[in-house]
C-alpha cells in the first residue's frame, strides 16, 4: 500500500462523519497524524475510536477540536495553532464540513442562504486561511476543497446550495495562481451524491420538493 501520507499531519474539517471521517481513516492507515474538526464533541470522540483502530504504528495520534468552522475565524485560527503547536504543521489540509437545503427558491428561507453560504464556503475559507502562511513559509502544503456535482452544474431546487460549492471552485482558481510558487497545491473534489448522513438528510427535503412540484408531469 503507498504510504504518501506517512508522517504527515492532515486536518480534515467535518471529519466527524461521512467523506470527512472516510478521508480521515484512509490517510491514518497511511500513517497520518490527524486533526479531526467538527462541531459535535461526541462524534468527534466515536470518530476518533474508529480511526485510531487502522493504526499503522504506536506513535500516530488522532486530535480532535470542536469547534464550528463557519462563525469565528479568530477562534479557527487559534484551535489550529493549537493542533499544530501539538501535531506539527499541517501538510495537508481536506475542507470536508458542508452542510444543503433544498427546495424552490422563493420557499427558501433567507437565512437558508446566509447559513450554507457560512458553512460551504466560509467554513473552507477559515481553515485554509489558518494555514496558509506556514505552508508557504514551509514551501510545502496541499489544500483540499470538497465541492460537489452541483458546484459544476447549477440544478433544480439547489439555489441555496449550488452557488456555494461553486465558489469553492473560484477561491480553489484564484488560491491556485498565488500558492503555486510555493509548491503548494489546490485540489477539487467534484462528489456525486454519497451515502453520507448529510446526504440522508437532505434527501427528505428533496422528496418534499419533488412532490410539490410540477417537474414531475412534465
Amino acid at each position: 500500500m503507498s504510504k504518501a501520507c506517512e508522517g504527515a499531519h492532515v486536518g480534515v474539517t467535518g471529519g466527524s462523519s461521512g467523506i470527512g471521517k472516510c478521508i480521515a481513516i484512509e490517510c491514518y492507515k497511511q500513517g497520518a497524524f490527524i486533526t479531526l474538526i467538527a462541531r459535535d464533541e461526541n462524534k468527534l470522540l466515536q470518530t476518533k475510536k474508529e480511526i485510531e483502530k487502522n493504526c499503522v504504528n504506536d506513535k500516530q495520534v488522532v486530535l480532535c477540536i470542536s469547534v464550528d468552522v463557519s462563525k469565528d475565524y479568530e477562534q479557527v485560527e487559534n484551535v489550529l495553532k493549537q493542533a499544530q503547536e501539538k501535531l506539527g504543521p499541517v501538510d495537508m489540509l481536506v475542507n470536508c464540513a458542508g452542510t444543503s437545503v433544498t427546495g424552490k427558491f422563493e420557499d427558501i428561507e433567507v437565512n437558508s442562504f446566509e447559513r450554507l453560504m457560512a458553512v460551504n464556503y466560509l467554513g473552507s475559507v477559515y481553515p485554509s486561511r489558518a494555514v496558509i502562511a506556514t505552508m508557504k513559509e514551509r514551501r510545502m502544503g496541499r489544500i483540499v476543497f470538497v465541492s460537489s456535482q452541483a458546484g459544476q452544474l447549477g440544478l433544480f431546487g439547489y439555489t441555496a446550495y449550488s452557488p456555494t460549492k461553486f465558489a469553492l471552485r473560484g477561491l480553489a482558481e484564484a488560491l491556485q495562481m498565488e500558492v503555486k510558487p510555493y509548491n503548494i497545491y489546490i485540489t477539487v473534489a467534484y462528489p456525486p451524491d454519497t451515502d453520507t448522513p448529510g446526504f440522508a438528510e437532505e434527501s427528505k427535503t428533496k422528496v418534499n420538493l419533488l412532490l410539490n412540484t410540477s417537474i414531475l408531469s412534465t
